[in-house]
């Protein structure tokens, strides 16, 4: 029987978990954009209609909004909350208003502004994981083979108990962890592993098993399986620095899941029925709360790069598409025409929107609103 938290604690979880995130990246944009002298008009907490807010002395006016799915800065300059420079307001502004707007500073001020976003939602992953790996230390196994699930396609194919799996398409596995991450995301590929065994190596064709798991939610997964485990488990405290090293490396791993996935939707081995978009952040959200402080910061560490990754994607409107005008900009030593630079924003902003609708019906469609 799944066990679903009530509703009223998906609103909880993802205001305490989008609140926060949100915050954080606005708030690498306007910390660096001050440090450089770029005045910030407007710190948005959500989109739409203003609830709540007040003006400081420095003319920022900060502001809890309506729609709480994302916000933003609005620099001096920017035409509307996406950041799309005014060029005809540019064009008209004399020198002395022209200090503090975002187009006039340095490319690479802009630049680091723009990426600060991000970056501050990288350094809460690798805060998360860095004080998890304190906390609870670093879970290590060998490659040597322990046991085996039942119907394990590892031994279907010809492995045994003792074996170390030394290498996966000739890429070495000197510890378990190696080999779940070659195989969690890629079910039905078929694989060569090579194997130790009594002091002879062997390479064996191994096709990594389809499955779909279902959580104490209802929530399904499709991994990757080989159906082995490992023999000699153990738990290895760490210091400091080892703690944040091992979480440098727990980051990398998780972006190139996300990459992966991506690529798997785009040429169909994966269904876009995985996307999620709000809705399902905020299910997932209650049902974490619901699971203890661990379980939810730990999910919070997984939105928040998240996060990082879509802001940072090549599209107009988002900071990576700031960013690829920037990148123009220095290539051409000139910016971008306005006329195509607004096009393109429109045309970011008309991507974006569609994806959030798309990801919302998805959302939608995988409740039971729907059967």
């Amino acid at each position: 029987m799944f066990e679903s938290p009530p509703f009223w604690m998906w609103i909880v979880g993802f205001l305490l978990l989008l609140g926060p995130l949100v915050t954080i990246h606005e708030l690498g944009h306007y910390l660096v954009g001050r440090w450089f002298g770029v005045k910030a008009e407007a710190f948005s907490i959500g989109f739409g209609k203003e609830i709540a807010g007040y003006t400081d002395k420095r003319g920022t006016r900060w502001k809890l909004s309506a729609l709480p799915l994302g916000g933003y800065v609005q620099f001096k300059g920017d035409m509307n909350p996406a950041s799309i420079p005014d060029a005809e307001a540019a064009e008209q502004m004399d020198p002395q208003e022209r200090e503090g707007a975002f187009q006039f500073a340095a490319l690479w001020k802009r630049a680091l502004i723009v990426f600060a976003g991000p970056a501050t939602n990288i350094i809460v992953t690798l805060a998360i994981f860095a004080s998890f790996n304190l906390a609870y230390g670093k879970f290590e196994a060998s490659n040597e083979i322990g046991g085996f699930a039942e119907n394990s396609v590892a031994q279907v194919a010809g492995l045994e108990l003792g074996d170390k799996i030394v290498a996966i398409d000739g890429e070495a596995t000197p510890a378990f962890a190696e080999i779940s991450k070659r195989v969690l995301m890629y079910p039905g590929e078929t694989i060569d592993i090579t194997i130790e065994r009594d002091g002879s190596v062997m390479t064996l064709p191994v096709t990594i098993g389809d499955v779909t798991e279902t959580d104490r939610f209802g929530n399904e997964s499709r991994i990757g399986r080989l159906g082995v485990m490992s023999g000699s488990p153990k738990i290895t405290e760490l210091g400091a620095g080892e703690a944040l090293a091992l979480s440098w490396q727990q980051t990398v791993d998780l972006t190139n899941m996300m990459v992966t996935g991506i690529k798997q939707i785009i040429v169909g081995d994966r269904s876009v029925k995985e996307l999620g978009g709000p809705i399902k952040i905020a299910k997932y959200s209650g049902e974490q709360l619901s699971l203890g402080w661990p379980a939810f910061v730990s999910f919070a560490a997984l939105i928040s790069l998240n996060l990082a990754f879509i802001n940072l994607l090549p599209i107009p409107a988002l900071d990576g598409g700031h960013l690829a005008f920037y990148a123009a900009e220095a290539v051409r030593r000139k910016p971008v025409g306005p006329r195509g630079m607004e096009l393109a924003y429109r045309t970011g902003m008309a991507l974006v929107l569609m994806l959030m609708l798309f990801v919302t019906f998805n959302d939608l469609a995988s409740l039971s609103l729907f059967g």
